[in-house]
């Protein structure tokens, strides 16, 4: 056994050297066959031993595992009363106790204890050892002394061990000698022998590897780098603390690459050199912070890219805004504002910076006045026509074909009014058709029916009555339509137009598939001017052909928008009155155009003429059903409404 001063002097020695590495190491497993702690069960400080040094000799403190995490590479420790745990399951020699300790016994137990707890494991006439064994010996069978030096070999071996860990080899080589005098010691004490082997193979591969990293080589080139020696020495020791600390270096140096590369605006370098480092060390407190860095001078650096992208699209460069936000995109992917800006962009390109659903006014340019309030219409895609199936079809809507609006446009909220055309005329001098050719169709209330009157011009209503001016004009013909639109585009500057049969019935559905745009049945709720088995004409008449259960009050046209709006926010698109579109009448789709737009002929004079009105019967109200008419025709039926391009 040696001397209390020789042991003295390696404590001293050892305990300077595990201060030192105390500060540098980041994480550190005790002997794996014995303490398989959890980190987490750590307490702030360790237990004290003097080995066999002399009692009150003591071993440096342990910094709280919050300021280690923060300060670099911790030594972890697991508590006393952990270690004796493991050790008692570990070990089954202990006595079958045949009747109770003695006063004399538990004297010495208590004695022990304290001694123990106090860390005086060895060494004295009053450590923790010599206690137990002295109980033992009055008292063979004592469970409680037995157990008393398990502990006390549990902390040994873990003193041991961290020793071999920080590489202090005679300290280790001091304490294991001590081991060996206990009981029961002998597999602990042959493993750690090996490992104290491994320590004297392991310590040339440790000064190469500082070397390298010295010379820059840190983790390059393959298969020479300090990185590579690490790893090895981690092979043959995976508790070795100064590998540990090595690979820290490593990963701060890879680290430092990131860092200069982002200080270059090379972010593809930094996320190249923040993977290497997360295959160093995963997850470590250093490359959390680190990224932490990186993610935020990457997060400014897109942000000044959008505010660029933003500049652009207000200037109107839709081109160079699309760049900038596609690098800022690139960048970093979910920057904030991003998702925002591409629909402003989209917007800028689809509908002229307005947004789908967005209603509007185009102020005149050239004198006092307005447009009708528009309603921008989103593009998309859908089946035009008549389904399969579908009762009532007729071979005027097929075949059913799909159509792409893919650029968007606005619609008039609703049918134009008689005030509206009534302002047209007087602006631009124009005479409608009803006038200069004379006349236009009434509702004839004794026989039920439409009839010609001579009389008749568009400042009448359905019944040849003058029209009040909320009320959708009628007694237009297609030309009279057709005025009205390039008047209001003389007047704004704007491309003003009919819709497309194709726009008008994309419209008409709203985003939906369905017989009527509200649904497969009758209305059970007011949604349009239709002709409904509870209306009343003013002498009492019904519709023979009517929508059951619906009644909306009028027999006739209703002032516009007293009604519901359609799914793209449409008043009486599909009631009221039928309307011009821009197409030349077509007996079926053959030959269609997908895109949307007119189907013109030169010279044609039929027209399209779709949506229901306040006269329709229940089929002649579906979303797919078309009608053509001669475009002089005027009619109390028909009415129109405009689109203004975006």
């Amino acid at each position: 056994m040696p001397s209390n001063e020789t042991v003295r002097r390696q404590r001293t020695l050892g305990g300077a050297l595990g201060v030192a590495v105390l500060g540098a190491a980041l994480v550190y497993h005790f002997f794996p066959r014995v303490f398989h702690v959890d980190p987490a069960t750590l307490t702030a400080h360790r237990p004290t031993s003097g080995g066999f040094s002399p009692a009150g000799a003591r071993r440096p403190a342990r910094t709280p595992l919050n300021a280690e995490l923060d300060a670099g590479p911790p030594l972890t420790l697991a508590p006393a009363a952990v270690i004796a745990s493991r050790m008692e399951r570990g070990n089954q020699h202990l006595p079958e106790q045949l009747s109770a300790d003695t006063p004399a016994v538990q004297a010495l137990l208590a004695q022990a204890g304290k001694a123990l707890q106090a860390g005086k494991l060895v060494g004295s006439d009053d450590s923790a050892a010599v206690l137990y064994a002295k109980a033992l010996h009055d008292k063979p069978d004592s469970r409680a002394a037995a157990q008393g030096l398990n502990q006390v070999r549990a902390q040994l071996v873990a003193q041991i061990s961290q020793d071999i860990a920080v590489g202090d080899a005679d300290s280790a080589q001091d304490l294991l000698g001590s081991l060996r005098e206990l009981p029961d010691s002998a597999g602990d004490a042959a493993q750690l022998e090996q490992d104290l082997k491994t320590l004297a193979s392991v310590r040339p591969m440790l000064a190469q590897a500082a070397s390298l990293l010295q010379q820059g080589k840190a983790d390059q080139p393959q298969g020479g780098s300090a990185l590579d020696l690490y790893r090895q020495v981690q092979a043959l020791d995976p508790q070795n603390a100064m590998a540990e600390q090595g690979i820290f270096q490593v990963q701060r140096a890879v680290l430092d690459r990131a860092l200069a590369a982002v200080a270059q605006n090379d972010f593809v370098a930094a996320d190249k050199a923040l993977a290497e480092a997360d295959t160093i060390r995963p997850g470590s407190r250093q490359l959390v912070d680190a990224r932490n860095r990186v993610d935020g001078i990457r997060q400014q650096r897109a942000g000044g890219l959008l505010a660029q992208a933003r500049s652009a699209l207000d200037a109107g460069n839709l081109d160079l805004a699309q760049r900038l936000a596609g690098q800022a995109q690139a960048l970093q992917p979910g920057l904030k504002g991003i998702d925002e800006f591409e629909q402003q962009l989209t917007n800028a390109r689809l509908y002229a910076s307005y947004k789908p659903g967005q209603v509007f006014s185009d102020r005149f340019v050239d004198l006092p006045g307005q447009t009708p309030a528009m309603v921008v219409i989103p593009t998309g895609s859908f089946q035009m026509g008549a389904p399969d199936g579908e009762d009532d079809r007729t071979e005027a809507e097929t075949p059913r074909h799909g159509v792409t609006i893919a650029k968007g446009f606005a619609m008039a909220r609703s049918a134009v009014t008689v005030g509206q055309f009534r302002e047209f005329v007087r602006a631009a001098g124009y005479q409608p058709d009803s006038v200069g050719l004379g006349g236009a169709s009434v509702y004839d209330e004794r026989s039920g029916a439409l009839r010609d009157d001579p009389r008749a011009t568009w400042q009448d209503d359905y019944a040849g009555r003058p029209a009040q001016d909320d009320l959708p004009v009628v007694n237009v013909s297609w030309r009279d339509a057709r005025a009205y639109a390039d008047w209001l585009g003389q007047r704004t500057g704007k491309r003003y137009r009919l819709p497309s049969e194709a726009e008008f019935e994309y419209a008409l559905r709203g985003g939906t598939q369905t017989r009527y745009w509200w649904g497969q049945r009758a209305p059970t709720s007011k949604v349009e001017n239709l002709t409904g088995s509870g209306d009343r004409s003013p002498s009492g008449r019904r519709w023979s052909n009517a929508f059951p259960s619906y009644r909306d009050g009028y027999w006739g046209p209703a002032p516009v928008m007293s009604f519901a709006a359609n799914p793209f926010g449409l008043y009486d698109i599909d009631g009221n009155v039928s309307e011009w579109t821009a197409d030349c009448w077509h007996d079926n789709y053959v030959r269609a155009p997908v895109d949307g737009s007119a189907w013109l002929n030169p010279g044609c004079s039929v027209h399209v003429v779709r949506g229901g009105s306040w006269g329709s019967s229940p089929e002649q109200v579906r979303s797919a059903y078309r009608q053509g008419a001669d475009g002089s025709v005027r009619s109390a039926r028909v009415g129109f409404r405009v689109v203004r391009e975006l």
